[in-house]
Order: C-alpha cells, then structure tokens, then sequence
C-alpha cells in the first residue's frame, strides 16, 4: 500500500506522467523515516529536514506536519512489519519540459513503506570495510534532493570493492559517506564533522552526538583532515537504515586493532536502549 497524490493503492497500481520534473530534470526531494514497534522514529526531526530540504529548491511544503503525521500513520498500518521505513518523495509535478519553475502546478507525492530489518549482529561484531573516494558531487548537500547520480555513482565504487561505503573526501578534509555520516574516534574523543552545505544533516548524527552528551562520551564537532581520517583509531558511520556500524577496515588497512572500538560498543548500546525508549513514548535519552 502506496500513497500518490491523495490515493491509496497498491504500488503495482501506482504510475506517474513522463513529464513529471522529478523524472526529467530531477527537480525534487526526498526523506526517509525509519519505524520501529509501528511507530516512525523522531518524525518531527525528519519533517523539519524535509521541510529544509523544500525550502532549499523553493516548492511550497504540500502538507501540515498534522496531515503527514495521518498519511503516515496510515502507511504503516497497512504495510506488514512492525519495524519499516517509509520513503517520502516530492516533485515540482507535471508540466512541459521547461527549466523554469511552472506555474500553478501541483506537486507530486509519493510514500511507500519497505520492511527494514536490523543491522545484522555479525556485522555488529565485525564491522565493516570501507574505501575512500574524492566528493564530487554539487555544492548543497544539506538538501536531501532525489538527483542522487554522484552518490550513486561512488556508493557503486564500495560495492564494486565488495565493501560497504565509500568515505568522501574534500580539499583534503572528511565530508560524509555516500549514503552516511561518518564519525571518527582520534586520541579518545569522538569527533564529527560540522553540519554545513557539505553534508547532509542526518537524524541518526544528531542522536549520536545527543547520546555522546548524555553519557559524558568525549566528543567535538569540527573539520576532520584525511589524515586524521586514515589515522583514527575508530570509524563509524550513521544512516536510518544503517543506524550505527563500525568500520574496521579502510582502504584495505586496518582501523585501529580492525575490530569494533570500545566507543562504537558505548554509543550502539545507548542508541539501542535510547530507540526502545522512544518506541515506548518515553523521550527521555537513557
């Protein structure tokens, strides 16, 4: 069960104009949502990203948070599983192929829901690799925007070397991952990049940094150089999806001792106890 434009149906059902801007010039944005125990995780978090995100490409929100707070609501209620991840996606609409933003036209609005199962515990227990690769992708990452190509194209570069990420790098200064925040741990403190038009402003960075405060985690929000990247003695990266994994090995070398760190291990235990209490309408962080 989807949602396009003001319908419920089956996604088999579902089918947009060829003419719709987000398929021919890209001219949209996107969220994801992860749901846990049926219910969507920090959505007011997400639904002010989204809102950013409309607000950099300058289309109108279609919705009040109340009304994607019930279009949501139904989505999960209707699809199986009760951990999912709902996929929002806004266009400019239909209209002739023109540059120019149209007039008068409606945006276009999908949701679907996709089961989202946990990180696999081997995973968890072994980390993962990662390569590195130059960021040559536009200058307003903060905008969540569907024109993904540059991410696609060096996320494939991990999966072409069997690894799970790419970790991007910009005048010799760490940004992000293809599809992730990274987070690095450097002589006992945990350090993340700023939130800048470089990268995109993930939920999951902000609960980690929100954990590492609670639990007196040593922690900073600065610019981190390859160096201190290719240097570190943890990595982590941060997704929805994803939520936090270790990366042991980078470029084929060894972080640290190449086994998960002792601050990936602090941070993945709150994160877990900090999302069942969240699941349990308890916003506390503990």
């Amino acid at each position: 069960m989807i949602y396009l434009n003001g319908k419920f149906l089956p996604i088999e059902q579902a089918y947009i104009p060829v003419l719709d801007r987000g398929f021919i010039f890209g001219d949209g944005v996107y969220e994801v949502i992860p749901v846990y125990s049926r219910k969507p995780f920090r959505l007011s978090e997400h639904l002010i990203r989204l809102q950013h995100s409309l607000d950099g490409i300058r289309l109108d929100n279609p919705h009040s948070e109340a009304h994607w707070s019930q279009l949501i609501a139904h989505i999960i209620a209707h699809n199986e599983g009760e951990d999912q991840y709902l996929y929002l996606h806004i266009t400019r609409g239909v209209a002739k192929r023109d540059h120019a933003f149209p007039l008068g036209v409606p945006p276009t609005v999908f949701i679907m829901s996709t089961p989202l199962p946990p990180p696999p515990q081997a995973l968890l227990a072994s980390g993962v690799p990662a390569i590195t690769a130059q960021d040559n992708r536009w200058g307003r990452c903060d905008i969540k925007a569907i024109s993904l190509l540059p991410n696609v194209l060096l996320r494939q570069l991990a999966i072409d070397a069997r690894t799970m990420e790419t970790i991007l790098l910009r005048d010799g200064l760490l940004t992000e991952g293809a599809a992730s925040n990274i987070f690095i741990v450097k002589d006992e403190v945990l350090l993340a990049p700023p939130k800048d038009h470089r990268m995109l402003p993930g939920i999951t960075y902000d609960v980690v940094l929100e954990l590492a405060e609670t639990h007196a985690i040593p922690h900073a929000v600065r610019e981190i150089s390859e160096a201190e990247l290719r240097s570190a003695q943890e990595i982590m990266l941060t997704s929805s999806t994803k939520e936090i994994l270790a990366i042991t090995r980078l470029d084929g070398e060894p972080v640290g001792n190449a086994k998960p760190g002792p601050v990936f291990q602090q941070l993945n235990q709150h994160y877990q106890a900090y999302k069942a209490t969240m699941m349990r309408g308890q916003p506390a962080l503990s």
